[in-house]
């Protein structure tokens, strides 16, 4: 049953609790503050203008040529000439990453990352100790410049939808408060792709029906939303209020999974390099599993071909597994039925189902070999370096690099994103 007038009045009326921080043009905010010479400029951070890959992100100042997150580099190039583009380093942004959340554990164990660059908090428990939730948020973006030079964008409301579109608003280093009672008119004016679960499509069935602005959705009978959109219509009309009942979910929740993907400069067809490059992505996932004292239940693989059609494919294994050789046997499997007469644009591996090395397993024996050679390659990589060993296979191939797509090693808070993507498609 939906809730009645009544109901959402209540859940409008919230505690002021939750708060949202997004850090401003994160990776190349971490360049310009890492070379000074850079500031002030267009900066692209993606790679080469010339490859096949898209911007991660850009600078303020490259934002003014129209240039976005998503784009083809080549594209980024032809809008902003004089831009300067730098190549993803993954590593680093992770570490700046780590800082940012320490600072915001400072002030509630509940603290929910959502990507490398953003995270929820709930400081319902917190204001005796730090006062009410706008002089937090304005604390936070202050020891966060203190603490790694960045600054970040910050909303607050009663609800993790409003705060999150609150911080979007005044970007770069804004903060804006959404007072309880006043969500939906917050929300009224501004463009229904603002909220959660509206993607191209389900905007271009609103736009079919008249409604522009997160206003007229709220005004439309939930019935006509219903018909149009089936219960979906329904869950967006509640947003279109402000309503949002999902909970911060933070201060110790496990990582869901870790992953690697890459974009080749040219589209692949390969099989030789297309194992090989499956081999180094399971390097990544497997040293990273180990690092956070996890193993994987499950496998999955994502490939995209040259017509950007992606597919993904995923499998248990018969014992979870932080190794390299198994995780890489599993990709294959999945991969090679995939892949055959095709073009492939992209590569990704993933481990799920993680959880600790609670008993050995029936194959653990004879995996205790290749335990003490992954532990071994572990400590000299720790000490000299992700380069210091390179299996025979993959030294001098040109192998494009990987990059980590979740937000946190698999010790490091939950990883997930808020529904963002259009849910009817």
């Amino acid at each position: 049953m939906r809730p009645g007038p009544r109901h959402h009045l209540a859940m409008t009326r919230g505690r002021l609790s939750i708060i949202h921080v997004d850090l401003d043009a994160f990776f190349a905010s971490v360049e310009q503050r890492d070379r000074p010479e850079l500031r002030g400029k267009p900066v692209i951070v993606g790679g080469d203008p010339g490859s096949r890959g898209v911007v991660s992100t850009c600078s303020y100042e490259a934002r003014k040529f129209g240039v976005h997150s998503a784009m083809p580099l080549r594209t980024a190039l032809s809008l902003c000439p004089n831009g300067i583009f730098l190549p993803v380093d993954g590593r680093k942004y992770q570490r700046v990453s780590r800082d940012v959340m320490a600072v915001l554990r400072r002030f509630t164990p509940a603290v929910e990352q959502v990507s490398i660059d953003e995270a929820f908090l709930d400081v319902a428990g917190s204001e005796a100790l730090f006062g009410p939730a706008p002089e937090i948020a304005r604390r936070i973006k202050a020891e966060v410049v203190d603490a790694t030079g960045l600054t970040v964008s910050v909303g607050v409301a009663t609800t993790k939808l409003v705060a999150k579109v609150g911080s979007d608003l005044r970007k770069p280093d804004g903060l804006v408060v959404v007072q309880p009672g006043e969500e939906a008119a917050f929300l009224a004016p501004l463009e229904i792709r603002r909220l959660w679960g509206i993607g191209p499509k389900t905007a271009e069935r609103l736009h079919g029906l008249g409604i522009r602005t997160i206003g007229e959705l709220a005004a439309l009978p939930v019935e006509t939303l219903t018909r149009a959109l089936g219960d979906h219509g329904g869950t967006l009309h509640d947003r279109a209020l402000g309503l949002d009942a999902d909970p911060v979910v933070g201060g110790g929740e496990a990582a869901k999974s870790v992953s690697h993907e890459t974009t080749f400069a040219v589209d692949v067809t390969d099989p030789a390099e297309i194992e090989r490059t499956l081999l180094a992505l399971s390097e990544g996932v497997s040293a990273r599993l180990r690092a956070g004292g996890v193993r994987a239940g499950t496998i999955a693989v994502k490939i995209r071909d040259s017509g950007f059609r992606t597919i993904t494919r995923q499998k248990t294994l018969p014992e979870p597994s932080d190794l390299t050789d198994t995780i890489w046997r599993a990709a294959l499997d999945l991969t090679r039925p995939e892949v055959g007469g095709k073009r492939i644009r992209l590569l990704g591996v993933a481990a799920t189902g993680l959880g600790g090395p609670e008993q050995i397993g029936m194959f653990e024996v004879a995996d205790e070999k290749q335990r003490r050679v992954v532990n071994a390659t572990d400590a000299v990589r720790r000490r000299f370096g992700d380069r210091a060993v390179t299996r025979a296979s993959l030294l001098h191939r040109g192998l494009p690099a990987p990059f980590e797509r979740d937000p946190a090693s698999a010790v490091e808070g939950r990883v997930g994103v808020p529904e963002v993507e259009d849910e009817t498609e």
